[in-house]
């Protein structure tokens, strides 16, 4: 028997062994981690990158307490999988429209991200009155010139509204001497983030203690940021095919009255429904104009919707 108990703690011996060496090899490393990230379904801490920021001025994650904001931000829009594939296939649609405007206005591409935490790159409607992808309020838009009844609500039509979104972000980053606050003050107000300043006797975002919506908002910005610039490195998996894709369009000229938006369709071989989904700024089902102001509606090409 004792050769048995001597085999036996030998084979023994060799399972800890391989134990202990495939302990090794699956330790948490930061490769392997960073693998773990992107093949399962468990769910770990973000490893937080050294270097984040937002429209090229850096956020000073050695604070703990910005440390601390900003892996709450990714945490939570990381594992908030179904939103987050929405965004990356709204992005890939939308994007193409509203970074151009940026670029010609010179304001940061970055900017594009607040508009995904606005409104999640819809036609959204708060409750305080805003509307459309970049939340405009109806005093804001109408100072900025666009039309805004129950008739006609350009802060719904996409350009228009991000040209407004550009002018208003200047303005405030003329005020208030950066870009990030000029994205505070978006949420908050150029006076409401001004007050706060004063009030605290500093003069960046990130010293200031302020409610929790504009507290966050920074955060959220740069956070959907980062996982929308790397969906690898957060898991999130897609084919280029899974895509949203936008619908190529051309412009009629309308300056008269339509009375009836049903039979204008027809003229284009689509129907009432797809004219409003690429007009939704006409809030109506006919266009009054007794101004004869010049409309441009967008009507999609033939051969995208299968018509009767």
């Amino acid at each position: 028997m004792k050769w048995f108990k001597n085999v036996f703690a030998f084979f023994g011996l060799l399972s800890l062994t391989m134990l202990f060496v495939y302990a090794l090899q699956d330790a948490p490393t930061d490769e392997n981690f960073e693998k773990k990230l992107i093949n399962d379904y468990n769910v770990y801490a973000l490893q937080i990158p050294e270097y984040l920021d937002f429209a090229g001025e850096a956020l000073p994650l050695d604070n703990p307490d910005i440390y601390e904001r900003m892996d709450k931000e990714l945490l939570v829009n990381t594992y908030w999988q179904s939103n987050g594939l929405l965004m990356f296939k709204r992005a890939h649609k939308y994007f193409p429209v509203i970074e151009p405007i940026l670029k010609k206005n010179g304001v940061p591409d970055d900017f594009k991200y607040l508009a995904v935490i606005e409104s999640g790159l819809t036609n959204a409607v708060s409750p305080a009155g805003a509307r459309g992808v970049w939340q405009i309020m109806p005093a804001t838009a109408r100072e900025y010139g666009l039309e805004v009844n129950d008739n006609v609500d350009e802060r719904y039509h996409l350009e228009k509204s991000t040209e407004v979104a550009c002018q208003y972000l200047i303005k405030s980053k003329e005020q208030l001497g950066s870009w990030t606050l000029a994205a505070a003050a978006y949420n908050a107000g150029n006076s409401g983030v001004s007050r706060r300043l004063e009030e605290q006797e500093v003069n960046d975002y990130y010293d200031l203690l302020l409610g929790e919506e504009t507290g966050r908002y920074l955060f959220r910005i740069v956070a959907l940021k980062e996982i929308l610039s790397h969906p690898d490195k957060y898991g999130f998996n897609f084919r280029e095919k899974d895509l949203y894709t936008e619908v190529p369009t051309y412009k009629v000229e309308v300056d008269t009255a339509v009375t009836d938006f049903t039979a204008f369709a027809k003229r284009f071989n689509i129907n009432y429904k797809i004219l409003k989904i690429h007009n939704p700024w006409l809030r109506e089902p006919n266009l009054n104009n007794k101004s004869r102001k010049q409309y441009f509606i967008d009507i999609p090409k033939e051969g995208y919707y299968k018509t009767d």
